[in-house]
This record gives structure tokens, sequence and C-alpha cells, in this order.
């Protein structure tokens, strides 16, 4: 692990074997390489976030089938509650299903990872999941990934809004559409921007203890909200925030569908904390201070 973490070319991938029960329930293998991924955790995670590649011709006829690589996102830190951050942030992706039909799809797994670099084995059962290949949900869309800086105005004005939105009911500042950090952009046909969000460890609804906030930003806590959308169309942002406000039971029974991943005391909170969302979205006076005052303008 601690070669996989130094190593910072991308390009390099660890051979090794991933290991699965099949959908007869037997356990079968596949060769893959993997590689670290995410620069704060690579430097700051007992277990860095992994990027999983594979060759299509051995992954036919398998439930990874049309995948050619994935990412595998671990909890941070080895202690008893990483399990509990993992799950928290599988249910941001979860969250955004409701919201819009650009969201990667995601699979909550059991995993042991093995370490054998060492004189022992050793070997380490946590909670993890999986996220689609970028080139996946493009591909649903008849749309290709970008990989350039991305200006604001570029991206399609409702849905970078539903993002903006997305990011401050989660209260999460550890992104941006320009630079592609923690979102990818996709262009549809004929000429459609639009931002996928992803890596949600460092919003506030995941509360994780390693988790930053930007200096240059106003706020004193990572579950202080944040609106850092840019300044759209007022229409535009008027119908987006009716949009979230029309969706809100089904945001809640997202929330209410995982309730058994976690405690009634941090189930209570979390629909408090996202409860303090819809509030602000439904007082007009709280909306124009929190949103239509704060967007930016460049």
């Amino acid at each position: 692990m601690r070669e996989i973490k130094k190593n910072l070319n991308d390009t390099v991938y660890y051979p090794s074997f991933l290991n699965y029960k099949n959908d007869q329930g037997v356990w079968d293998s596949l060769y893959v390489g993997i590689r670290a991924r995410g620069n704060f955790r690579r430097k700051n995670c007992y277990f860095p976030p992994l990027r999983l590649k594979m060759k299509k011709s051995h992954v036919a006829g398998t439930l990874f089938e049309g995948n050619k690589s994935f990412k595998l996102v671990l909890p941070c830190l080895n202690i008893k509650s990483a399990n509990n951050l993992i799950l928290r942030e599988y249910l941001c992706y979860k969250l955004l299903e409701p919201v819009t039909p650009y969201f990667f799809h995601t699979r909550l797994a059991n995993i042991t990872l093995t370490d054998q670099s060492g004189k022992q084995a050793k070997s380490h059962s946590i909670i993890g999941f999986l996220i689609e290949d970028d080139d996946l949900i493009a591909h649903r869309f008849n749309g290709q990934v970008l990989d350039q800086i991305i200006l604001p105005r570029q991206l399609n004005d409702t849905t970078a809004i539903v993002h903006y939105f997305f990011e401050y009911m989660i209260a999460n500042t550890d992104w941006s559409t320009t630079s592609q950090h923690n979102t990818k952009v996709i262009q549809l046909p004929p000429n459609k921007k639009v931002p996928l969000s992803y890596d949600f460890d460092m919003a506030g609804l995941v509360n994780a203890p390693y988790a930053t906030i930007n200096e240059s930003l106003n706020i004193k806590s990572v579950k202080e909200r944040l609106y850092r959308g840019y300044c759209r169309d007022e229409s535009v942002t008027e119908y987006v925030r009716e949009k979230y406000i029309q969706l809100e039971s089904e945001i809640m029974n997202v929330l209410s569908d995982h309730q058994s991943y976690f405690s009634e005391g941090e189930y209570i909170g979390m629909k408090k904390y996202i409860e303090e969302f819809f509030t602000i979205l439904r007082d007009d006076k709280k909306f124009k201070d929190a949103i239509l005052l704060t967007c930016r303008m460049n």
C-alpha cells in the first residue's frame, strides 16, 4: 500500500487479482491493474482510493462486463468509524440519483484487502463501493468525456445549477467544474456540456474527521453550507429551486431507504441536516441571502 500511495505516475498500474463471487455465488477471479487516485487521500489516508483497470476480453460475460476500468472507494482511515464514513459518502451518491439523470452508477461491496508486501500478508475487511467507468456514463447519453478546462458559462445552465444546489445541499465545497476537480464534464450532442459530481468525502453530510476547508472560503466548519455556484439567469435558478422542492419527498425517501446503515441518532441528525436545506429553499429571504446574493460572478 505504501508503494502504491507514493507512486504519483497515473500511468503506472500494479498487477493484482480481484477475487469475487459471480452471479451463481461461486468465487472467480480477474487479473487487474491497480493504482492510487486522489492527491489528498494519497498523502493522508491509510487506504487510498483505487482505480482498477482490466481488459474488456477478461470481463466479458462477468458482472463487470463493459467496464475497462472503475474506481474503488475505500475508507480513508483504519479506525472503528471508517465503514460508517464510507456509508455516508455512498449515501451522497444515492441522494444525487433523484435529482438528475447524470450520475455515476455505484455498487456497495464488502471488501477484503490483502497486502502481501511485507513478510506476512496482512488483511483488512472493510466496506467500500465501486463507481462505474467515466466512458460508460458518457456512452449512455451518446456523449464523450471532456478532458480540458471548462469555463462556467460553457456548462448547460440548468444542469450546472442542479449541480451547484446538490453540492450546497450536502455542504461540499471541494469541487471545481473549471479544473474538473471532483467533477467530470461530458459533452452531449450537439454541444451540451453537463457536469458530473463525485468524491464527496469532504462534504458536511459525511463530516469526516480528516475533512479540511479551503482557507480562502469564509466558513469555519465543513458542516457550514456555502453556495459556490456561479450566477445564472435568475429565472433558471428559480426553476431549479422549484424542482428541488418538488423532489424533497423523493430525496428524503432515499435517506430513509438507507436508515438501517446508521444509528438512530446519526439518521435523525442527517435527516435534520437535509431538511435545513429545504427550509432555505422555501424561505424567500433565506434563499436570497444564501444563494442569490452569494453566487459567484466569475
